[in-house]
């Protein structure tokens, strides 16, 4: 079985723009142990507040597999390990395994520790023999493994020598540049193999070159037992290996266990919470993961794959917790639509007139400018209202948007909207620092009395998109809005020349989809 090593809390975080607080890393630590992760890296003690405060936390975690793993550099130039006060808090951190780092490359070792061959050598050795001695299980990470290797041959294996005489049990090779590719990795590979035939070796690849998982794949082919990655492949620069597309590659392409298979089912589940918890926009054409990779938009794909799955999908979607989407857009068919009504438990037959109305419907608003393949919501109200079961909540009577200045002098958006609810007339008005905010706000004051469902719903993104540009100010414009309750997420959209009405429609589609979620009943 390979050995799966997560650094999703330590090398993920150095993604530009991810962040977790504490909090947060503890909930990703107990998710990677019940996927079945091995070696859980969650950061570097002593680095910062936030690292230290995570690893005296984690002690008292029940986990049932993962090992939580501190991260290190070798000592510094000159000073003797036990001595070195940026080891202290390593060994304080409690952790019985270590992952300590070093060079390998001959130009990291003159340019960037300002030092000699010989003395790199001893910071390994040195670094790693004290961590044994108090009582620490070792990680050697060999960082720009695959430079130093390609620049000096003999000075890279030593540096392999040096951690594994010293008592590291794991030797991982570090493509830290992200520059090499599959046929070199797996070459060098093998190089290290035939020179440490008995050594545990591990691979950690970046992926600015756009082969991370092809790197790693290509590694485990040549010997390698471990392989490092990130949960979405989060990471510095272009990223680290992403696991969420390396773990069914190995265990369900290459027959290579990784996690358990009742594990596996999580992986979608697991790879989004963690999107959600560092605020970043997942990536909807990840593969396995994503929300489109089983997601089928031509009308003979969606008739094909209706009659048999494996016409277009390489694996059943549920094997890795996802799920299959029929996509409705202007080159739909009517099996999109059908397979759409199935998708939302209407009934829809082939030869009621209601399949051809609506599908015709379809194509106009997308010709307009309508998106329904990322605004599932809308579509489904639009479907509903063809087939006379659209719910209503509320009518509009108009609404009105205009900018005041505060004390200060900043522009604050005044909204007013004029509402009629089960059969009384709301006028109400909120502020908020822009016009679909101060919109939102006034809309839900108005409603939350008759539907205090509304108060947990809140906006989880807000995207704009001109779509003929060459109109100048008279262009346009369409808004996708997704909207959330906490537990649920769903989409909507609103086109209009007017920025205001397209984000409106949007807006109010939204709360109309939210309250029929909640089942509230309609007037």
């Amino acid at each position: 079985m390979l050995t799966l090593y997560d650094t999703t809390l330590r090398d993920g975080m150095q993604a530009e723009g991810f962040a977790l607080s504490v909090a947060d890393k503890l909930r990703v630590a107990r998710r990677l142990d019940q996927l079945g992760i091995r070696f859980v890296e969650g950061g570097w003690p002593g680095a910062n507040p936030k690292d230290e405060e995570f690893f005296r936390q984690v002690r008292g975690m029940d986990l049932t597999q993962a090992k939580v793993v501190a991260f290190c550099a070798t000592r510094r130039a000159g000073r003797p390990a036990a001595q070195d006060p940026m080891l202290a808090p390593v060994v304080a951190a409690g952790t019985q395994w270590v992952t300590v780092f070093g060079k390998s490359w001959d130009l990291q070792v003159t340019e960037g520790l300002r030092t000699t061959a010989a003395e790199n050598l001893a910071m390994i050795a040195d670094t790693i023999a004290h961590l044994r001695e108090q009582g620490k299980r070792v990680l050697y990470d060999a960082e720009h493994w695959f430079d130093g290797f390609h620049s000096d041959r003999d000075f890279a294996l030593a540096t392999l020598r040096a951690a594994q005489q010293t008592g590291a049990e794991w030797l991982v090779l570090c493509d830290t540049n992200g520059g090499t590719l599959p046929h070199d990795v797996a070459a060098m590979v093998a190089a290290v193999k035939q020179e440490f035939p008995d050594a545990a070796l591990g691979i950690h690849t970046h992926n600015d070159s756009g082969v991370a998982e092809a790197n790693a794949i290509a590694a485990v082919q040549a010997g390698v037992t471990m392989v490092q990655g990130t949960l979405n492949g989060y990471g510095e620069r272009c990223g680290n290996a992403n696991l969420c597309t390396l773990i069914p590659n190995l265990q369900l392409k290459m027959g290579l266990p990784c996690v358990p298979a009742s594990a596996l089912g999580q992986l979608t589940a697991i790879a989004r919470e963690v999107s959600e918890l560092a605020n970043v926009a997942p990536n909807e054409r990840a593969p396995y993961i994503g929300l489109s990779a089983f997601a089928h938009k031509g009308g003979v794909h969606v008739s094909a794959v209706q009659r048999n799955p494996r016409t277009y999908e390489h694996i059943p979607p549920e094997t890795v917790g996802n799920h299959r989407r029929i996509v409705v857009s202007d080159q739909s068919g009517l099996s999109n639509v059908l397979a759409k009504a199935q998708d939302f438990g209407l009934v829809l037959a082939k030869g009621d007139p209601a399949s051809q109305i609506l599908l015709q419907r379809l194509k106009e608003l997308e010709h307009l400018g309508y998106q329904f393949e990322a605004a599932e919501a809308s579509f489904e109200l639009l479907m509903r209202e063809a087939l006379g079961l659209r719910p209503r909540f509320f009518q509009l009577a108009g609404f009105q948007v205009h900018y005041d200045a505060d004390d200060r002098g900043r522009l604050l958006a005044l909204a007013t909207v004029k509402l009629v609810v089960k059969g009384e007339t709301q006028l109400t008005a909120a502020e908020g620092n822009g016009p679909v905010a101060a919109l939102d706000a006034a809309l839900r004051k108005a409603l939350e009395v008759f539907y205090p469902a509304i108060a947990r719903f809140h906006l989880a993104d807000y995207k704009v998109r001109i779509l003929n540009g060459d109109r100048g100010t008279a262009a346009n414009t369409r808004v996708l809005i997704e909207s959330s309750n906490g537990e649920q997420r769903w989409s909507t959209v609103g086109v209009s020349e007017n920025i205001i009405a397209a984000s409106y429609q949007a807006l109010v589609e939204g709360l109309e989809y939210g309250l029929m979620l909640a089942q509230v009943p309609g007037l």
